[in-house]
C-alpha cells in the first residue's frame, strides 16, 4: 500500500510540473551523502571500496525517506504541496517536512548500520546511542541543506510575499467598498446608516463605566492587563478610552458587526479602518488609518483573516 502511494505521489509530482521538487530532493540527498563521504562517520573508513556501496545505499534510503515523507504530508497530515497558498504555507510545509523526514531517515540509516555495517564495525549495532548519533548528524545536515535552499529561493519567496500582500490589500479594499461603513444588524432590519442611533454602540465593562462611540469610527481595541484600550476617531482626532473589561466582553458586545474581528489574543480591529496589510514570512500586521498603528495578526488568526478577505 505504501509502495503504491509512493508511486502515485511520484507520478503526481511529474504530472503537476513538480520536477523541480524532485531535483531538489536528489540534490539534497546527494549533499548529505557527500558530507558523509568526506567526514566518514559510522566507521565508513574501514570499508575501503565497499564504502561507496554503502554510500549509494544511504543515498537510496534518503530518497525513499523523502518520498515517504511526501506521502505522510499529503495523505495523513493532509498538507498537499501547493505554491498558491502563500509563502507562510510553503515555509510551514517545509518545516513539517524536515521534522518528519529527519527522524525517519535517521531510523532507516540506523537500521542499515545494524544489518549491513555491523560485521566490521561493532559500534554500528542497533542502540539508542547509535540512533542519537545518527539523528544529530542527519539533523545538522538537514539544517545546512535547508539554509542553502532558503537562501537560493529567497528572491522567489520575497516575490511571492509581495504578490500575496498585494492580493490581500486588493481584497481588503473590495471588502471595505462592499461594506461601506460597518455592516450592522438591527432588530427592525432598518438599513444601516438610516439614523444616527444605528451607528452608535455602547461598550460596557465590569464597572459602571461605559464608552459610547460611532462604530464606523472605531479603529481597534487592545487588551491591557485588566483593562481594554479603545482607540477611535473623534472630531478628526484619534481618541483613547480605557475601560475595565475583558476582550471576551468586547467580542460579545461587537459580534453583530462582521467588520470588527479578533486578529490577535490582545487585539480586535475594524477592517473598515485598516489602511493596508503588510506581511512577511514571520508576521502579518494591519496598519490603521489615522493612528498608523501596526496591529499584529497572530499565526492562529492569519488563515481566518485570509478567508474573511477572500
Amino acid at each position: 500500500m505504501v509502495f503504491f502511494s509512493l508511486i502515485r505521489t511520484f507520478v503526481g509530482c511529474m504530472n503537476k510540473g513538480h520536477k523541480e521538487t524532485i531535483s531538489i530532493r536528489f540534490i539534497s540527498c546527494a549533499f548529505m551523502v557527500l558530507a558523509i563521504a568526506i567526514f566518514k562517520p559510522f566507521g565508513l573508513e574501514v570499508w575501503q571500496w565497499q564504502a561507496y556501496v554503502h554510500l549509494l545505499a544511504i543515498f537510496a534510503l534518503g530518497l525513499f525517506s523523502c518520498f515517504l515523507t511526501e506521502v505522510i504530508l499529503r495523505y495523513i497530515v493532509r498538507m498537499p504541496r501547493s505554491y498558491d497558498r502563500g509563502v507562510s504555507y510553503i515555509i510551514s510545509r517545509n518545516l513539517r517536512f524536515q521534522c518528519i523526514n529527519t527522524p525517519l531517515v535517521s531510523t532507516l540509516i540506523c537500521l542499515y548500520r545494524h544489518f549491513a555495517m555491523s560485521s566490521l564495525v561493532e559500534g554500528n549495532k542497533l542502540s539508542w546511542g547509535n540512533y542519537l548519533e545518527t539523528l544529530v548528524i542527519i539533523a545538522f545536515l538537514s539544517f545546512a541543506v535547508g539554509l542553502y535552499w532558503r537562501f537560493k529561493f529567497r528572491s522567489r519567496y520575497l516575490a511571492a510575499e509581495l504578490e500575496e500582500t498585494r492580493q490581500l490589500n486588493e481584497q481588503l479594499k473590495k471588502l471595505q467598498t462592499s461594506n461601506a461603513g460597518v455592516p450592522r444588524q438591527t432588530e427592525d432590519d432598518t438599513p444601516a446608516g438610516d439614523t444616527d442611533q444605528d451607528s452608535q454602540v455602547t461598550l460596557e465593562g465590569t464597572t459602571n463605566e461605559h464608552v459610547t462611540l460611532d462604530i464606523s469610527n472605531l479603529l481597534y481595541i487592545e487588551a491591557v492587563g485588566n483593562y481594554v484600550k479603545i482607540v477611535n476617531k473623534h472630531d478628526g482626532e484619534v481618541k483613547t478610552n480605557m475601560l475595565r473589561a475583558t476582550m471576551k466582553q468586547m467580542e460579545d458586545s461587537l459580534q453583530a458587526y462582521p467588520m470588527i474581528v479578533r486578529c490577535h489574543r490582545a487585539f480586535m480591529v475594524n477592517l473598515g479602518q485598516v489602511e493596508q496589510i503588510s506581511s512577511n514570512s514571520r508576521a502579518m500586521q494591519l496598519v490603521m488609518h489615522h493612528s498608523h498603528d501596526a496591529i499584529p495578526v497572530s499565526r492562529s488568526n492569519v488563515n481566518k483573516l485570509k478567508e474573511l478577505l477572500g
